[in-house]
């Protein structure tokens, strides 16, 4: 027998091994997607398919949960709130967080100290954010109203006027941009100094290294954060929910902050239509998809990676 031979099926035997090994180490993280992720999902697709309140038995009722979708005018509401919330704080989070990692990469001293300091309030409970937001954004004696009135601005009813709403949440969103700010730093940090250099000599300034350079060689993480923040916009609920609907709170202007994951909630939680909210969940699951996928083909084409394709 040859030593080719010999050597192949001890090869086999090896990967075998390997990969045996492998899957028995991640055994625990395919039982736990399995329990708690997939099999969820796949019965949140039949429980949209029937009237389910939870007490009784689920009865199969076909398309109608959808069909009532479409006629909801709620529904159309949420998703309005939904899309201007994520078209308005998408865009600025990521500014925000450009501006604060191009700050800290400049920085000399203390650049430890800074980073910390801006990721400590993404640690803040959802819930204590949103209690954070009545507080500062107050129309009466709010926080931010009183440092406007120092320079005689007379500031807006942030929870009361529905054209203020949203704009204060965004606001408020930003209180959570240092985990951006540090996936961004870090970016920075592995943009080679010799770019930099070449367009020092050729006379370039700051703001022409930034576009030039920056933000090209940084591209696949600001379209990471794109996806990511998208996505994340798209079910917000936490905040404006404690803000706005949290105690049975009627005092400030819901619907302007009825979102599409908080009307979810409503139906499922407080009304008991499981299966209505589970087709409500399986639309939103398709409009994430579909505008994902758009966000996708439109902007990659922008973005440049080490290996020269865009």
């Amino acid at each position: 027998m040859s030593p080719t031979h010999t050597k192949a099926p001890r090869w086999r035997s090896m990967r075998f091994i390997e990969t045996r090994a492998a899957l028995l180490f991640i055994s625990p993280w395919i039982l736990g997607f399995l329990i708690f992720t997939a099999w969820p999902v796949i019965n949140s697709a039949y429980l949209s398919l029937t009237d389910y309140d939870v007490i009784n038995d689920p009865s199969f009722i076909g398309f109608d949960n959808y069909v009532t979708l479409f006629q909801d005018p709620k529904v159309g509401l949420a998703l309005r709130n939904t899309f201007v919330f994520t078209v308005m704080s998408v865009p600025t989070q990521l500014v925000v967080s450009l501006g604060l990692a191009l700050l800290l990469n400049s920085a000399t001293k203390a650049t430890g100290f800074f980073r910390t300091a801006f990721f400590l309030p993404k640690m803040t409970p959802p819930v204590a954010v949103g209690i954070l937001l009545l507080m500062l954004f107050n129309g009466q004696n709010g926080l931010i109203n009183s440092f406007l009135g120092v320079f005689g601005i007379d500031g807006p009813a942030w929870t009361t006027d529905p054209d203020w709403v949203k704009p204060g949440l965004v606001l408020m969103s930003l209180w959570t941009v240092g985990s951006s700010v540090v996936i961004i730093l870090a970016a920075l940090r592995g943009v080679p100094q010799e770019l930099y250099d070449s367009a020092l000599v050729d006379g370039a300034g700051w703001w022409k290294r930034t576009l030039r350079i920056t933000v090209p060689m940084i591209s696949p993480t600001l379209f990471f954060l794109f996806i990511v923040d998208s996505i994340n916009a798209l079910q917000s609920f936490t905040e404006a929910y404690t803000a706005f609907f949290g105690a049975g709170n009627t005092t400030y202007s819901n619907d302007a902050a009825l979102f599409y994951a908080i009307y979810l909630f409503q139906q499922a939680f407080e009304f008991l239509h499981m299966g209505y909210a589970s087709a409500l969940a399986w639309l939103l699951f398709i409009v994430i998809m579909a505008i994902t996928g758009v966000q996708i083909l439109v902007t990659r084409r922008f973005v440049h990676y080490e290996g020269g394709n865009s």
